[in-house]
């Protein structure tokens, strides 16, 4: 933008605002300015090109990570401005009163001029308030529309803050240029600041003019002017629509893909401050869920509104998860609730429903705009149905939901909304129980059913997924519909009904599952939560089993106490890492067959003792092979050949498994490095992928090829696959020698010794792992920590801020394995070199 525009607005007859010019000098200063304007907004000014490219940024910025802040592009302004403080008389454009709230200087990430125009900026501050990365980014613009709408979004790193932190806009309010505040500076005489002094008094307008529209107000939200919108009385409740699911996301430019969300389906109906969240059913729900969510509705600018969306709980890794939903609710914890809006149905004596998806999604998104709190709209994709849903899986998500942009808003299922699922999922009826055999007054597993043709179908069990608290409420809910009869159309088999009680088929459970076997019973199933949403009577089976593929192998080794948990938490039991290992089995067998294994067995789960074994112990499973170090023959150490003895170290609560770098076919001579990039505190996430890079790289200096895993700790592993020729001596010296350039090239990144009181603001590389008898953990191994989180093998492309270090977790790495085209690690032992000598 030039100045022309930012001085046609003005009249600086009757502004005390700069007139300035565009600058011949390029500097690099930043300032913030708080304008109490018609609507209180931050005026976010980037020095480019001897102007300030400006942003009004409705809501301020915010330091919490990833929080996206809506900033309105506006007029560039000169760079005097960037000293601008006072009062703008009523009836002038942008009218009010202006604070140096922030300034300092900013410094660009990459080319700022490209970054600019491909409408993606990112930048460090350093301001007096302001530090740290941060991200502009445009987003994508409709037709007709005038202003460019981006995003201010705080980077995660030592600069920010957690949610929940004091908000810095509250804890810092004053100017940095007179320390005033807004009251301050609108209460003064004109012409005279008892901070700054004498002011330059604004002379007389030659005449009024009518108020302009003020800089920052995006046009209100108005139903009329939508094709198919009608008046009408807001209804009491609307029957949702619903998807209909599909193997294959559908593809075309007639179709919006949104992120499937894994929460509880809810209407906010909004009438004269009234607030009522309401099911699927319409039952009345608000009270579950707290009052922050209820109040951010209560505040929108509307009178009466009816939006369609989904209650969720946000996990670390940012992804929704409906067992964190169902927990917070027993507890009744209300902290963490987020309204995600994805349509919209009423608006101010308008019936929607007859307008087309885009349009009533474009009327939401500037509903929500400057939303607080707890509210988010839910955006869409509009490239090619598959491509969004591969990257869903990837991400561990649940899948995604593709709607026809055109469709109307319709009751019940039809096929102009299509779902489509990362990893099987779906409700089933719960038929009866089996008592836990590690606990009194808990679940063990449920029987599930479904109905088909008014009768219910036995599909199996699912023994894993309860939380303690969650097993003792089921345990009670279920005794109290205990039954004498079972509730399925056919009689069960002995085995379906060893220790089975039976009961009314009233409760609806969520469960994942894997897949369907061959006779129409569930594989490697996972309970998620209840959905007291959905009555049981309606619940079938969402779609035909798939064509059977190869079951995996089975291992024979009987676990005893299969419903003990490990992770308390996440409800994950014997049985449940048994079964995660059998899905992985052909992925981690290379890693920890035939090979020294260390273990950390946890024989209570994660919060009981722990400990860390090498050795043998007494009552040893068969499975588990002993093997003697030839250097300290008779004190046997740890192995296994085959899946059962992975089974037979699960029966022996081995949460954690880290073997050595060589097999026993030749301990001498490792044929792999593990690099342990362990970032000390305060270190952001992007500067362990940069680490990882920068390893990676001077592994294939030294000819070797590199591979990287998330840890499920902090960090990152970077492995490197051998040919086993050097011996350990020479594998150690060769990566202390990597780790120790890095530290002296890069003294304020990198640390390579071990001493905590130099690791803070800095990454250790560890190269300890790579000498005989040390041992990391495996690839695709969980670690024995809250989330119970996998160290996960990575294409170097999926490096990025969405996924962290514990970001793949056993419930939801499902999904991922559903969606890899190949392992990110194929060709990993083919791609093996000798360590040459003299390198490093």
């Amino acid at each position: 933008m030039a100045l022309e525009t930012y001085r046609q607005k003005r009249d600086f007859t009757a502004t005390p605002e700069p007139k300035g010019a565009r600058a011949r000098r390029r500097g690099n200063s930043f300032v913030i300015q708080k304008h109490a304007a018609r609507r209180l907004h931050y005026d976010f000014r980037l020095e480019m090109d001897g102007v300030l490219r400006s942003w009004a940024v409705t809501r301020g910025p915010s330091l919490v990570a990833g929080e996206k802040r809506l900033a309105v592009h506006v007029e560039d302004h000169p760079l005097a401005y960037g000293d601008f403080e006072g009062t703008i008389p009523k009836g002038e454009y942008g009218g009010g009163t202006v604070i140096v709230w922030d300034r300092g200087t900013w410094s660009p990430i990459g080319d700022a001029a490209k970054g600019y125009a491909k409408g993606h900026l990112e930048f460090e501050l350093a301001g007096e308030k302001l530090h740290g990365r941060w991200h502009l980014i445009r987003m994508q613009g409709r037709p007709g529309e005038k202003r460019e709408n981006w995003l201010l979004i705080k980077a995660d790193d030592e600069a920010a803050r957690p949610e929940g932190a004091p908000d810095i806009l509250e804890e810092q309010p004053l100017s940095v240029k007179t320390g005033r505040d807004i009251p301050d500076v609108a209460g003064e005489a004109p012409g005279w600041s008892s901070k700054t002094g004498p002011i330059k008094p604004a002379r007389k307008r030659k005449a009024p003019k009518p108020e302009p529209e003020e800089e920052t107000d995006l046009p209100p939200p108005d139903p009329s002017r939508l094709k198919g919108a009608r008046t009408d009385r807001l209804p009491d409740f609307v029957p949702p629509m619903l998807a209909t699911l599909a193997s294959a996301a559908p593809t075309g430019p007639r179709w919006l893909h949104e992120i499937k969300f894994d929460g509880y389906r809810l209407q906010a109906r909004i009438e004269a401050g009234r607030v009522k969240l309401l099911t699927r059913s319409g039952l009345d729900w608000t009270d579950r869920f707290g009052k922050s969510v209820p109040a951010a509705l209560r505040d929108l600018p509307v009178g009466t509104a009816l939006i369609d969306g989904e209650m969720v709980v946000e996990t670390d890794s940012g992804a929704s998860d409906f067992s964190a939903l169902q927990a917070d609710l027993s507890e009744g914890r209300s902290d963490r609730f987020t309204f995600y809006g994805f349509d919209l149905l009423h608006l101010d004596g308008y019936d929607l429903r007859a307008v087309p998806l885009v349009d009533r999604k474009e009327m939401l998104e500037r509903l929500l705009a400057e939303a607080r709190g707890p509210l988010r709209y839910s955006g869409h994709f509009a490239e090619s149905g598959a491509m969004v849903l591969r990257h869903a899986c990837r991400l561990s998500l649940e899948g995604i939901v593709s709607k026809l942009r055109d469709s109307r808003y319709g009751e019940g299922r039809g096929k102009s909304w299509i779902k489509s699922k990362c990893s099987a999922r779906q409700e089933f009826v719960i038929g009866g129980y089996v008592p836990s055999t590690a606990s009194r007054d808990a679940v063990g597993s449920l029987a599930l059913g479904v109905f088909k043709d008014g009768k219910l179908v036995h599909v199996g069990r699912v023994g894993t997924g309860f939380t303690a608290a969650v097993a003792r409420d089921l345990f009670q809910r279920l005794n109290r519909i205990r039954s004498d009869t079972s509730p399925f159309a056919a009689p069960l088999t002995a085995e379906q009904a060893r220790g089975l009680r039976y009961t009314r088929p009233d409760l609806v459970a969520e469960v994942e599952f894997r897949a369907w076997t061959g006779d129409g019973h569930l594989r490697h199933a996972s309970f998620r939560g209840l959905r007291e949403d959905k009555p049981a009577t309606e619940i079938v089976r969402e779609a035909a089993p798939a064509a059977a593929k190869p079951a995996p192998a089975r291992p024979a080794i009987k676990l005893t106490h299969p419903d003990r948990i490990y992770w308390p938490d996440e409800g994950i039991t014997k049985e449940g890492l048994a079964d995660y290992y059998t899905e992985v089995w052909r992925r981690i067998a290379p890693f920890v067959v035939n090979r020294p294994l260390a273990l950390l067995r946890c024989p209570e789960g994660i919060n009981g003792q722990r400990f860390f074994q090498k050795h043998a112990w007494k009552g040893l499973n068969p499975a588990i092979r002993l093997v003697d170090d030839p250097k300290d023959p008779g004190d046997p150490l740890i192995s296994i050949d085959g899946l059962d003895g992975l089974i037979a170290l699960v029966q022996s609560a081995a949460l954690e498994i880290h073997p050595w770098g060589s097999t026993l076919d030749d301990w001498e001579r490792p044929d792999m490095i593990t690099m342990d990039l362990d970032p000390g505190e305060g270190v952001e996430w992007q500067r362990v992928i940069d680490a990882a890079q920068e390893v990676r790289q001077r592994l294939t200096d030294a000819g070797l090829a590199a591979f990287v895993k998330t840890s499920g700790g902090k960090g990152l592993h970077v492995v490197a696959p051998l040919k086993p020729h050097a011996g350990w001596p020479e594998v150690k010296a060769f990566t202390k020698a990597m780790a120790e350039a890095m530290a002296a090239d890069s003294p304020d990144l990198y640390v390579a010794t071990i001493a905590k009181a130099k690791r803070k603001g800095r990454i250790l590389i560890d190269y300890l792992r790579n000498q005989r008898g040390a041992t990391a953990v495996s690839a695709w191994c969980p670690r024995a920590r809250p989330g119970a989180a996998v160290s996960t093998p990575l294409g170097w492309e999926e490096l990025g801020p969405e996924i962290g270090p514990a970001h793949f977790t056993i419930p939801n790495l499902t999904a991922r394995l559903a969606a890899l085209a190949k392992d990110p690690w194929d060709g990993f032992r083919a791609a093996a070199a000798p360590l040459k000598p003299g390198k490093g």
